[in-house]
């Protein structure tokens, strides 16, 4: 029988509890995924590669200890193309998460260009009501506008809230030296 393999990507810049929430529901449909940890070159990180790394394997690990049931998932990262990515490790499709018709409409063009480069499917996870206008760019911009870092609880874990607070006490990363230069209150 065949292995049903999928790679849920993404920049997890930083992990939300909507990543979580997809990445819980992608588990009861295929034999293994992994959560692939990407670059985005349209974007800044926040969080090294690393960091992620570190966020996403404690947060999985907590995940697949409540939730014994589904299908392993292990965490790695990659650089370079999606597609390329997923057939190297012999992925039978990518995992995305879908919060509304703008995603709909970009990530569609996206799945059927990776379909006729490729030949991978993509599977598309309408996310939870409670995270549909959570994004991570959200995240980061309030956290670097001086919004309550405690009021990102109910998106982001509290291990990532803490490295939030870490980011923005630190006046060498972009969220502190806003901070620093009196920027935010």
């Amino acid at each position: 029988m065949a292995r049903h393999f999928a790679i849920y990507t993404g920049s997890f810049d930083p992990i939300s509890y909507g990543h979580l929430d997809i990445l819980r529901r992608s588990r009861g449909l295929f034999d293994e995924v992994v959560l692939a940890i990407g670059r985005n070159p349209n974007k800044e990180a926040l969080f090294s590669f690393d960091e992620r790394m570190a966020l996403a394997r404690a947060l999985v690990a907590e995940l697949m200890a409540k939730e014994p049931a589904g299908a392993p998932v292990r965490v790695e990262h990659y650089t370079g193309l999606t597609v390329d990515y997923a057939r190297s490790v012999g992925a039978c499709a990518i995992v995305r998460g879908i919060r509304n018709i703008t995603d709909l409409a970009s990530e569609c063009q996206l799945a059927i260009t990776n379909r006729q480069v490729a030949g991978i499917e993509t599977v598309f996870i309408v996310t939870g009501e409670s995270f549909a206008y959570t994004s991570s760019s959200l995240i980061k911009q309030i956290a670097a506008l001086g919004g309550s870092l405690d009021a990102l609880a109910t998106l982001v874990p509290p291990a990532v809230v803490e490295a939030l607070r870490a980011k923005r006490s630190d006046p060498t990363n972009p969220i502190g030296k806003l901070a620093r230069d009196g920027l935010v209150e």
